[in-house]
């Protein structure tokens, strides 16, 4: 009898070598991907949906199947609140067999839900939140940061504002960990160029009056007021800034973190002039431009950077997956770091031991109304800035993954 529970005990052990690690992974059920975002507030035009629709493409791009079985995905709504991304994502690693969770809209809703995929060591990419203290000081192991951060677009935007002039700074700041990251990069970049910031104005998230802000900014007399904010609130911050007359008086105003969505939602006529940053264009290449009409095909509408990046995140991870031959979270990461990321989202990604895929950013300036010949066309295409000179270098994030040299 206890040889017979011996040999039953060696045979489970022994069993993803007997039986081949994907016929393994199908014992386990399909292969499972989670989104967390923000489907009805400030971030849900730069994400939202349209992540849904973006990792759905992805899936099917892969056949829509796993070690012979169909790929399962489900979405919900984390409302911007860090206690309920956490719950979500301990409920979907814990009991509800999701692999990997991807999206998280804010900053805070990241780092909260990236505690649980380190309990569950289970693997989480973020698309949509910016802070550069994901793979700073809060990096973790089975995350990746996929679409840009505070650092990429501080330093792409800030530098080439100072370097033409727009010395003097003040910012109009989201007040959490997002806008706090962005007015800190950004006020880096500018102090480092031999700029002066003069003083800053902290509004709650997904505001809407802005007006006291904007009249401190202006009794600033800096040249260049910096949004430290994203989604509706830079929108908002925008366009009653053009009620008070503040371009017309002679500031600037700086799109730190911009989606061509903001744009369109604000108007050339509004928005021309703007120099912003961003990691994907529709309009860049015949691959960003396929993506872009697949995409417009289902959502009426050009994918944001997050959408591109979600689509991206998701297909390499499930390229990983089948190289692999496993879903074992060490092994599929070890793979996505050795594998190159080429995709319509970027042809030169590759991503870093501290969770940071690396990648070019794109500096552009949005067009007047009549240097436009149809609907999207909206940017002119400044500078592409290599990956290596727009994020942090490794040594300097503070992430304790990485070993000092």
């Amino acid at each position: 009898m206890h040889f017979i529970q011996r040999a039953a005990a060696a045979l489970t052990l022994t069993a993803p070598l007997l039986l081949g690690a994907s016929a393994f992974a199908q014992q386990q059920g399909p292969l499972k991907i989670g989104l967390l975002g923000d489907f009805q507030s400030v971030y849900s035009d730069i994400g939202g949906a349209g992540n849904v629709e973006a990792a759905k493409m992805a899936i099917a791009e892969m056949g829509g199947t796993m070690f012979g079985q169909p790929i399962e995905f489900i979405s919900a709504d984390v409302q911007n609140k860090p206690d309920i991304a956490a719950s979500l994502a301990r409920k979907w690693y814990e009991n509800e067999g999701v692999d990997m969770i991807v999206d998280l809209p804010t900053s805070a809703t990241a780092l909260a839900a990236m505690e649980m995929s380190k309990r569950f060591e289970k693997i989480m990419i973020v698309t949509d939140a910016a802070s550069s203290d994901i793979t700073g000081k809060s990096c973790s192991p089975y995350t990746a940061h996929w679409t840009y951060d505070t650092y990429s677009n501080a330093h792409t935007v800030g530098s080439a504002i100072v370097k033409n002039g727009g010395d003097t700074w003040f910012f109009i700041t989201a007040d959490y960990l997002f806008g706090h990251s962005i007015e800190r990069d950004t006020g880096e970049v500018v102090k480092a160029a031999g700029g002066k910031i003069v003083g800053n104005a902290r509004h709650p998230l997904n505001n809407a009056d802005f007006s006291s802000f904007l009249l401190q900014a202006q009794s600033s007399k800096a040249k260049i007021i910096g949004m430290a904010n994203g989604g509706g609130d830079t929108i908002n911050t925008i366009k009653q800034a053009s009620e008070f007359g503040i371009v017309a008086g002679g500031q600037k105003l700086a799109g730190i973190v911009m989606f061509i969505s903001d744009i369109h939602s604000l108007g050339l006529k509004m928005a021309n002039g703007l120099i912003i940053t961003e990691a994907y264009y529709w309009d860049l290449n015949d691959r960003t431009r396929e993506f872009g009409r697949k995409f417009y095909d289902k959502m009426k509408r050009m994918p944001t950077m997050n959408q591109a990046a979600t689509y991206s995140a998701t297909l390499h991870y499930l390229k990983a997956v089948k190289a692999a031959g496993t879903r074992d979270t060490k092994t599929v990461l070890a793979k996505m770091r050795e594998m190159p990321v080429r995709d319509a989202f970027t042809n030169n990604g590759f991503l870093r031991e501290d969770g940071r895929m690396v990648h070019s950013m794109f500096l552009f300036e949005v067009k007047k109304p009549e240097e436009s010949n149809a609907p999207w066309d909206y940017y002119k295409l400044l500078a592409e800035v290599p990956g290596d000179q727009a994020f942090r270098p490794l040594k300097d994030g503070g992430c304790p993954l990485v070993k000092a040299e």
